[in-house]
């Protein structure tokens, strides 16, 4: 594969740090992005930003701070200049049956999962208008598609992720912008690892392919709707899910 496909672009990746993130800040830094890797672990980040390379810089951030997000955007672009891919990925999970669910951790996953990428997404809108170009990723989940039980408020962040990326695309495709989502299903990360054997064998039951995906399936998804390899794809979902949801 031509390792220039994002040469001298200027990516920004929300929860880079480790799992689908890494994988992704370190593929476009591979092809010649520019990476901007924001995160709340800053030893983790420092530690990606060492593997991409001189071209990269960690930005210890609260994506759902929307003040603080509007300060290190202006950093990034006074750094790299303006921001040409924006990959919404950060994301957490409070997971309990709803008739447990405290309203903080309906809040908290609903401010990270969601209301990050009206932060993010709107304080990189004008810049890409001006431009007549940028590339905006949104990270879902495929329980976005089909719900989960135990997850009614992760669930609801990764569809309402969905709805927004599709929206969004109608808006600004006239500026030449392009607004896709990825839906990964069961991926290799810290955060199935956390899944007992049990829960595991039930899920691979459900995955035709009979495996669960690694975060490098989900950086080359990424990498093709960052690229012009995907210039007259807009508003898309594209599960990365071996199979388990065909649509």
């Amino acid at each position: 594969m031509n390792n220039e496909l994002l040469k001298d672009k200027v990516a920004i990746v929300s929860g880079g740090t480790s799992g689908i993130g890494k994988a992704i800040a370190l593929k476009f830094g591979e092809q010649g992005a520019k990476v901007a890797v924001l995160g709340t672990h800053a030893e983790r980040g420092k530690q990606v930003c060492s593997e991409i390379g001189a071209n990269s810089a960690f930005y210890k951030l609260d994506v759902s701070n929307y003040e603080d997000v509007q300060s290190t955007l202006k950093e990034i672009s006074d750094h790299f200049g303006p921001v040409d891919i924006l990959v919404n990925n950060a994301g957490i999970t409070r997971d309990q049956l709803l008739i447990r669910m405290s309203e903080e951790d309906w809040d908290q996953v609903m401010a990270v999962n969601l209301k990050s990428c009206y932060n993010l997404s709107h304080g990189c809108m004008r810049p890409m208008i001006r431009n007549r170009s940028g590339k905006i990723i949104n990270i879902s989940s495929v329980v976005g598609l089909t719900g989960n039980p135990g997850q009614t408020n992760y669930c609801a962040s990764k569809a309402a992720m969905i709805g927004f990326t599709k929206s969004l695309a109608k808006e600004v495709a006239a500026r030449n912008i392009h607004v896709n989502c990825i839906a990964p299903g069961f991926i290799e990360t810290p955060m199935t690892l956390e899944m007992t054997e049990a829960q595991k064998e039930i899920t691979l039951s459900h995955i035709p392919f009979g495996k669960m995906g690694k975060p490098d399936d989900i950086a080359n998804a990424a990498l093709f709707l960052a690229s012009s390899l995907s210039d007259y794809i807009t508003g898309t979902v594209l599960p990365v899910d071996g199979g388990m949801v065909m649509y």
